[in-house]
């Protein structure tokens, strides 16, 4: 593993590779899984609480929509009468008897409809209702409602490398201004209302959609965080979540040192043991 990307599910988090993150603020517990991808269809997979399961139901045809999946492929699903299946074998059967396999079409219809079912079981299950998913914008976090981290927002200002005084003024103005708005997002949380959060809307507006910084690579960066709005400013409709990911870094520090200091595992079995050694103690 050479970079790690954390997440909360809120509570819940995947991180690189190989292991998947859950911590549940309500609950005060936190959860180490490992597998083999840190794919979107992993994460949904894992968010299924380790059910083979797979559904075809309106939140699966929804998120097939959403998704861009071409009406000819949603159409298949609509027509047949199978809903559950309830093993990953039963699954593949049946995509290969639609002949989705065969379908040269974009996006690819395998892997759509599979993370479509997936989450379709999650809310067969009825599990995860009305959860916020807070991360640092990788795009396998990106399902349920989302929200984002503004520590990362924030860390993409900071990486730029500006060639003259007026580019790095820039810079520092923007970071100065995104850091109030950070502490104003942290009061708010304090004591939320509806007419702090459309000053707050506003003021998001005058911060990222400025005409021109007179530093280029900045003006790009702002609109693109501009339209990551609604990630950023979640927390005005749901202000019990977490605006950051800190204590999911917190967390996974503990994984992080035990990969230094002894590498990986030899077995499955040592992997899982691993796993839930390290997750025991953080309820404590």
């Amino acid at each position: 593993m050479r970079r790690l990307c954390h997440g909360r599910r809120y509570g819940g988090a995947p991180c690189r590779q190989e292991w998947l993150h859950h911590a549940n603020w309500f609950y005060n517990f936190t959860t180490f899984r490992t597998g083999p991808s840190k794919s979107r269809l992993a994460f949904l997979s894992r968010l299924c609480g380790g059910v083979s399961l797979y559904v075809i139901n309106d939140a699966a045809l929804a998120y097939m929509e959403e998704r861009n999946l071409p009406q000819i492929v949603i159409g298949k699903f609509k027509e047949h009468k199978a809903r559950i299946f309830s093993s990953a074998g039963d699954w593949e059967s049946y995509l290969h008897a639609l002949g989705l396999s065969a379908m040269k079409v974009a996006p690819d219809p395998v892997l759509i409809a599979s993370e479509a079912a997936l989450w379709g079981a999650i809310h067969h299950q009825g599990l995860l209702p009305d959860t916020v998913i807070v991360s640092d914008d990788a795009g396998q976090f990106r399902v349920a409602r989302h929200a984002l981290c503004w520590i990362h927002a924030e860390r993409l200002v900071h990486k730029l490398v500006p060639a003259n005084d007026k580019q790095r003024n820039a810079i520092e103005i923007a970071k100065r201004m995104i850091w109030w708005f950070y502490r104003a997002l942290k009061d708010y949380k304090l004591a939320p209302s509806v007419k702090q959060a459309q000053l707050l809307r506003a003021r998001f507006d005058r911060i990222f959609k400025r005409a021109s910084t007179g530093y280029v690579t900045l003006d790009r960066l702002l609109r693109r965080l501009f339209r990551n709005k609604d990630g950023l400013l979640r927390v005005l409709e749901r202000p019990e979540i977490p605006i950051n990911t800190n204590s999911s870094e917190n967390d996974i520090r503990a994984f992080v040192t035990k990969r230094k200091i002894s590498g990986g595992t030899v077995s499955d079995k040592g992997r899982d043991a691993r796993d839930i050694m390290l997750g025991l103690p953080k309820p404590a």
